[in-house]
């Protein structure tokens, strides 16, 4: 049982941790939500903004200017959560391979790689919580701003939704929390 539960959560996490990887280099946490005569698809993401003709398909990105450079709040602090909840993720990941019964690193020492998953599920969880928090602060902000726009009357001919980046950080997020919970609370 503890085999096929340890096998179990590593799967959960690599899917979750590749869905944060994914999130993270993907240009799509905003998305334009208007009617559907746009003639144009726009995205804003973490690291650029693109737009996708929808007559020819011709997409164009425009990068921020520099990571160094003057960004909104929700960019910088979306940017930093994800970063570390990715290499928190990838650490987890290692330690946990390592920790896996069908891995013969530390054959003979079971009660060290029981050790090693314990201290993976931390790690995801704490990895996890960094990556959920990062992308409902984006979510959120892109609602305040909205809401914002709304109650003050202005239409700036395109309004945002939240876009297909944000949903998977939010999913891989979840799914790194929940191995966490297979290896932190159900493996002993």
């Amino acid at each position: 049982m503890s085999a096929a539960l340890r096998m179990t959560a590593f799967g959960l996490a690599l899917l979750s941790t590749l869905f944060l990887l994914l999130a993270t280099c993907t240009d799509c946490w905003m998305v334009n939500a208007d009617d559907s005569l746009e003639i144009s698809h726009k995205c804003r993401g973490l690291w650029r903004e693109c737009v996708t003709n929808m007559q020819d398909g011709v997409r164009t990105c425009d990068q921020y200017d520099s990571i160094l450079a003057d960004h909104p709040v929700k960019i910088v602090v979306t940017r930093t959560l994800l970063i570390t909840a990715d290499l928190l993720a990838g650490l987890a990941l290692a330690t946990l391979l390592l920790g896996l019964d069908c891995i013969k690193f530390l054959k003979e020492e079971p009660r060290v790689k029981l050790k090693m998953c314990y201290g993976a599920g931390i790690i995801l969880s704490i990895g996890s919580i960094l990556g959920f928090v990062g992308s409902v602060w984006y979510a959120v902000d892109v609602y305040v701003e909205r809401a914002m726009l709304v109650s003050h009357n202005i239409f700036l001919g395109v309004h945002y939704d939240f876009g297909w980046s944000c949903w998977l950080g939010m999913a891989g997020s979840t799914g790194c929390f929940v191995a966490s919970v297979l290896l932190t609370c159900c493996l002993y």
